[in-house]
């Protein structure tokens, strides 16, 4: 498990585990696993400054080493992009890929970073799920961008501060934010077409439109033993079993080719961790690289076996199309 990450807006100060949650279905959970988060703040005054100097690491990825904070700093959120990215803008309610290191303003003591733990961060914007000074600053932002980041106590852990991370209620923050990626309903796989050419197997859509894939079946008997192939293949990390996933899916039967289930149509990413759902899944998945769109023939003992679940009946073949995003 990884280290907890100070920037989660938990109540009263307290950290969470980030990209953990409990989910006990075995179909994706596609709603908010993510802790409690401080009532929504009116929009606070953003300023250009002051900032302190980037001294060391100023390229986009490297770790930065940031100078203490000059004099004063404002009473209000300062914002400054150091390196301005070609990439989409985030928009509120993105699930963002980061690194950042943050410290305090009078000390420049560093009181997290991503960049030693070598793993981007993975979060909502705007939505609660992070302290109020970055929903409101990162919106907006292109990615492939570096920001950079003054926030006052109101818009950061407010009065109570964070004594876990040695931060005062009357501390002003400094970050730096590497954004990596966005993902949002319209996200799709970005990996390379593999050929389709058994004829036994189904067909699934290249598209890259954030529209749901087509899937056809074919109209012989099902396999019986579980498919997994790539339609689109990546380039990212290998996915293990503890790993938590960020995906779009699509799921429909075998027989007549019904569609039982999408995250395309609720236009919210599914986020659940992949030991929590169908044997399938676990095993289809497992080994696969992120950016891959996977296509999955599940049999019945790898998914739902003699039980009906909701629109899938009992002793049902599964075909899914995954679009593997990120981890979380």
């Amino acid at each position: 498990m990884r280290r907890r990450s100070l920037l989660l807006a938990a109540p009263a100060g307290l950290l969470a585990l980030a990209g953990c949650g409990d989910g006990s279905s075995d179909k994706a959970d596609t709603g908010d696993s993510s802790p409690s988060s401080p009532a929504p703040q009116d929009s606070a005054k953003t300023v250009d400054g002051p900032l302190p100097a980037i001294t060391a690491g100023t390229a986009f990825g490297e770790k930065p080493t940031v100078a203490k904070g000059p004099g004063k700093p404002s009473a209000d959120l300062a914002v400054k992009t150091v390196v301005e990215g070609s990439g989409p803008r985030v928009a509120k309610g993105d699930v963002l890929q980061f690194d950042y290191l943050g410290q305090i303003w009078d000390s420049a003591k560093v009181f997290d970073n991503s960049y030693d733990r070598g793993v981007p961060l993975t979060m909502a914007i705007g939505v609660g799920q992070l302290i109020p000074g970055w929903d409101q600053a990162l919106p907006g932002k292109r990615v492939g961008s570096r920001v950079e980041l003054a926030i006052p106590p109101a818009l950061g852990y407010g009065t109570q501060g964070n004594a876990q991370a040695g931060i005062k209620g009357t501390d002003t923050l400094v970050f730096v934010v590497d954004i990596r990626d966005t993902f949002s309903g319209k996200s799709s796989a970005k990996g390379k077409a593999v050929p389709q050419d058994d004829a036994a197997l189904p067909k699934v859509g290249t598209d890259t439109d954030g529209k749901a894939p087509s899937i056809e079946v074919p109209k012989g008997a099902a396999p019986k033993k579980l498919v997994a192939e790539y339609i689109l293949e990546g380039d990212g990390e290998a996915v293990k079993p503890t790993d938590k996933l960020l995906l779009q899916y699509k799921g429909v039967l075998w027989d007549g080719g019904k569609e039982f289930d999408s995250s395309y149509k609720s236009g919210e990413l599914a986020q659940f961790p992949l030991a929590n759902l169908i044997k399938g899944w676990q095993q289809g998945l497992a080994g696969k690289k992120v950016g891959s769109r996977v296509m999955l023939v599940v049999p019945p003992e790898l998914g739902y076996g003699d039980k009906a679940s909701g629109d899938i009946p009992a002793n049902s073949t599964l075909v899914f199309s995954l679009d593997i995003l990120a981890k979380l």
